[in-house]
């Protein structure tokens, strides 16, 4: 690994942990030249995934950018970096289920929605507002009836 503080490539490791149910491994390291210490976290990579955008465009599925939409839904709510982690991982989960290599993007939506709705209401709210692109308070109003009947 590239250290951040004098890109050197040569580094130790000082501490391994499995985290999140042994699906990732968080290493601490130790850059030799400079000693500056930094984190980095590996995770098994499954089969390639695509994701196929509305406008047919194909790109490579990126957990990275799950994370960012949750986190930027979680905004100000009671939700720790633990439990958005956690949602980021069972959309990971589903979408390696999808039965084809190819997953539609909007089924990568509905699904984040999904384990958002289960989360907290108000940031499936806010994600849903974003990707459903509502247009005003009725499509709100709408989607909250829709979340409190359920």
């Amino acid at each position: 690994m590239k250290c951040l503080k004098c890109g050197c490539f040569d580094d130790r490791v000082v501490d391994t942990r499995e985290s999140r149910e042994g699906e990732n491994i968080r290493r601490r390291r130790e850059c030799v030249k400079c000693g500056h210490r930094f984190t980095t976290h590996e995770m098994v990579l499954r089969a390639e995934m695509l994701v196929v955008k509305r406008d047919k465009a194909r790109e490579d599925f990126n957990p990275a950018k799950i994370r960012a939409g949750v986190r930027q839904a979680c905004w100000k709510r009671p939700i720790s970096e633990l439990q958005i982690d956690k949602i980021v991982q069972n959309v990971t989960r589903v979408l390696e289920e999808y039965p084809e290599r190819e997953v539609p993007s909007h089924y990568v939506g509905e699904v984040v929605m999904e384990e958002l709705r289960k989360a907290d209401h108000v940031a499936f709210v806010r994600f849903a507002s974003v990707y459903r692109s509502f247009e005003d308070v009725g499509e709100f109003l709408d989607e909250i009836r829709n979340l409190t009947e359920t």
